[in-house]
């Protein structure tokens, strides 16, 4: 089986994977982004460019030479970046519940009017700290047990802020490539049909169906590792 890496979303790192690790066959890697887990960076130096990198870093000192790249939400955002670093060692791209604006665009614009007004309105923290329990109970736990949010808070870690507000470039997305995009219908902070637009950026992009929250790896590891397991094969 061709080796599965999977790249975490915004606010956690490689710890929100542990409970689909079980599920999945053959060599896996769940990688940190900078300024977090294994690659300690300040925050406010890192970017799309500096992900990619690390990403490619993990994998080259993994010893993998063709990988699934799987990333979760804001992940969507560096996937582009990493692919067009890792060329045709991307054997697939799948794409859960990400973000992935229109090229030249940010994660930020994707957000609804009012949403950017009021983050707007609150002003930059005087440093990036974790998502709280009750905006977590909000975004995340549509769909969790309480074992099952406390699980998931306890990993939540401060995000980077330029990875929100720093444009993407899509182009190299236009490899010839397959990939796949994970549709989570419950999903509170990236909706069910805003996805069906991202999926769109992608490419062509076949799209599965999970009926979950954000947080699937948490709520349905088994359902997705199913899905990761059929594109590894």
């Amino acid at each position: 089986m061709t080796p599965t890496v999977l790249v975490h979303g915004g606010g956690l790192d490689h710890r929100c994977w542990d409970r689909i690790l079980p599920y999945l066959h053959g060599p896996v890697l769940a990688v940190d982004l900078p300024g977090r887990g294994l690659h300690p960076a300040t925050l406010d130096a890192v970017s799309l460019a500096t992900c990619a990198s690390s990403v490619r870093a993990d994998i080259d000192a993994a010893g993998f030479d063709d990988v699934v790249l799987v990333g979760h939400s804001l992940a969507g955002c560096s996937m582009p970046a990493t692919i067009a670093l890792l060329g045709e060692r991307v054997r697939h791209a799948v794409f859960v519940a990400c973000t992935v604006p229109e090229s030249g665009r940010s994660a930020f614009d994707t957000l609804d009017p009012e949403i950017q007004a009021m983050i707007r309105e609150a002003g930059e923290p005087l440093e990036p700290r974790p998502m709280d329990e009750v905006m977590a109970r909000l975004v995340l736990g549509k769909d969790l047990t309480d074992e099952q949010f406390m699980w998931c808070v306890e990993r939540l870690v401060p995000e980077a802020p330029g990875l929100t507000t720093e444009p993407v470039d899509l182009s190299p997305l236009r490899i010839p490539m397959p990939r796949t995009w994970v549709r989570t219908l419950q999903d509170m902070i990236v909706p069910a049909d805003k996805q069906l637009r991202f999926a769109q950026n992608v490419g062509d992009c076949p799209v599965i169906d999970l009926d979950t929250g954000h947080m699937c790896m948490i709520g349905q590891p088994s359902a997705l590792a199913t899905i990761l397991n059929n594109v590894a094969t």
